[in-house]
């Protein structure tokens, strides 16, 4: 296991494009999230009625505990970005024929996936560690209450990390199949973008049915409900939403064995 730990790092360390993206997605999650303060600390700014009634409403989504949960969700609208990473770290590995090289060396194939697992649960690692940073930091800057219960829930850090593996292991059984990089992340990106969304939503709103949920994508994102103060606007719609997270992270560990043994599957099958 250390030998394919070693040989991952080796293979990442002098890829420039991994360093570039991986400082993208650093500067994006925090970024992404100071944004939607400032939008906040402009809508209670102004001293009048009707922005007091606002931040009556709204409370403080910035705050702890709230912002672990705030911070969750904004941050997940952006893991297309660290699923550029997952996807051209396999397409590169038929670019440029080192899996057969790992296999020449002396790999089986279950060796050389279990080798791409590893770098999905870093980079899943290191995005979750991102997100915990920037909920703490941002809540503590944000919290007046001192008697409020700071690690409240914080058990969306687990939440955040099941969610991540899940949609960049989808990522990743897509530069799987496809082998090419750009094919891939043009293949991912639509379907992330326009076509799930518009299949769940079409299927909710046209035909009034709830089977988008079940969706490769969709899955995991009802583990992340929308920040509390969606509810003051529908708190029907909220409710159910928390009380389907639960479910959905059954349905979550599912969809991951299931694309995991695929990709097992479909590597024992295929040309090297």
């Amino acid at each position: 296991m250390l030998t394919i730990v070693r040989t991952e790092w080796l293979k990442i360390k002098k890829y420039p494009a991994f360093w570039w993206v991986m400082g993208i997605t650093a500067f994006t999650y925090p970024g992404i999230n100071y944004m939607f303060y400032r939008i906040y600390l402009q809508i209670i700014s102004n001293e009048n009625r009707a922005h007091e009634l606002f931040k009556a409403l709204l409370g403080n989504p910035f705050a702890l505990p709230e912002s672990w949960r705030t911070v969750a969700y904004f941050s997940s609208l952006f893991i297309f970005i660290p699923a550029i990473v997952i996807i051209m770290l396999i397409t590169n590995e038929f670019s440029y024929k080192t899996n057969r090289q790992n296999v020449i060396d002396g790999w089986s194939r279950n060796d050389f996936l279990t080798g791409k697992v590893i770098d999905v649960l870093i980079l899943t690692s290191l995005v979750t560690l991102l997100y915990t940073i920037v909920a703490v930091v941002i809540g503590l800057a944000n919290t007046t209450d001192t008697s409020v219960s700071k690690w409240n829930l914080a058990y969306y850090i687990g939440l955040f990390f099941l969610q991540s593996f899940s949609q960049l292991s989808l990522a990743f059984m897509v530069g799987l199949l496809v082998r090419r990089s750009f094919i891939a992340l043009a293949i991912f990106a639509f379907y992330f973008i326009v076509l799930e969304p518009i299949a769940v939503n079409l299927l909710k709103f046209k035909f009034d049915s709830s089977i988008g949920r079940f969706f490769p994508l969709e899955v995991s994102h009802k583990l992340l409900p929308r920040p509390a103060f969606f509810g003051k606007f529908d708190q029907k719609s909220y409710q159910e939403g928390l009380d389907a997270v639960k479910y959905h992270i059954g349905y979550t560990l599912i969809l991951i064995l299931l694309t995991w043994a695929f990709c097992f599957w479909i590597n024992k099958r295929r040309d090297l």
